[in-house]
């Protein structure tokens, strides 16, 4: 472990902001990477300056037009020299300089794949957003295999590019991330990593500092994309259910909302729910109305 090499991975857009503290992070791990690529999607902000004061930092900007979820990870991935490549949002920070050391100490089990950290809230974040992310993202870690799937349902194949380390050579048999893809290129090879018989790993000590405070609309937006490309993998994903997961996580929310008196945060909560519903519902739909119409 010691002798192989780590890429870091860090997808951009209008990162002005974020970016430069972000690097900062990376260059001051105990465990330094060994190289630090930006994929840029031309900001129209300050970001792509902020990354040249980083010498170091590799930097590629691409024509906005052309970034997916899938095909510009792995065009970074396929250009990067790591034996593990570890991908990173713009807005995801590491909560301290030992989280390349603790994402990769999985790996030293030779059958793990992937393995992702553990997101904790942003001060900013709203009473549920804070409670979402501690029921999605514990404190225990976890190895999840094959026979685990039955049991977990979709939670086995519950992983995020937000803070995420891949094993290269699991990922190229594997054949890496769809592409195109709008949205949860994670989780559709975490799937294929199961179905391959390789092992996932939720490395609960490995943290970042990542939470969103999404509006309405871009709550349903999100859902809807979601709901598209879930709908286009079910042979992937082997038809798992989604609704449990989705309700246990909306009752546990809104149980300790009103347990903390926050009635009014509970009612917000209850209509965010609905246009998460909707947009996955409605997702759903249309990818199945189209896949009719090409038959």
């Amino acid at each position: 472990m010691e002798q192989a090499k780590v890429s870091v991975i860090i997808p951009t857009l209008n990162a002005g902001t974020m970016i430069g503290p972000l690097l900062t992070r990376l260059e001051q791990q105990h465990r330094v990477p060994d190289e630090i690529i930006v994929v840029d999607s031309s900001s129209d902000d300050d970001t792509v300056a902020e990354v040249r004061r980083h010498p170091n930092v590799h930097l590629t900007v691409i024509d906005r037009k052309d970034f997916n979820h899938g095909g510009t990870r792995d065009r970074a991935l396929r250009a990067s020299t790591g034996d593990y490549v570890l991908f990173l949002t713009q807005d995801a920070l590491p909560k301290d300089d030992g989280y390349i050391e603790r994402i990769l100490q999985p790996f030293e089990d030779g059958r793990v794949a992937l393995v992702y950290g553990r997101q904790l809230p942003r001060e900013d974040a709203n009473a549920a957003e804070r409670l979402i992310r501690g029921y999605t993202y514990g404190p225990n870690s976890s190895v999840i295999t094959q026979r685990d799937v039955h049991r977990l349902g979709i939670n086995a194949f519950r992983a995020s590019d937000v803070c995420a380390a891949y094993r290269r050579t699991a990922y190229l048999e594997v054949g890496g991330f769809e592409n195109p893809v709008l949205t949860n290129e994670d989780m559709f090879i975490a799937a294929r990593f199961l179905h391959a018989d390789w092992k996932i790993v939720y490395e609960a000590s490995a943290e970042v500092i990542h939470s969103h405070n999404f509006t309405f609309r871009q709550q349903y937006k999100r859902n809807y994309i979601q709901g598209v490309e879930i709908e286009k993998h079910r042979d992937i994903l082997g038809n798992a259910p989604l609704t449990g997961e989705g309700l246990a996580m909306t009752t546990y929310t809104i149980g300790h909302l009103l347990k903390q008196g926050r009635l009014i945060a509970a009612g917000r909560f209850i209509i965010d729910c609905g246009f998460r519903y909707v947009g996955n519902r409605k997702g759903k739909f249309d990818a199945k109305r189209e896949a009719r119409r090409h038959a």
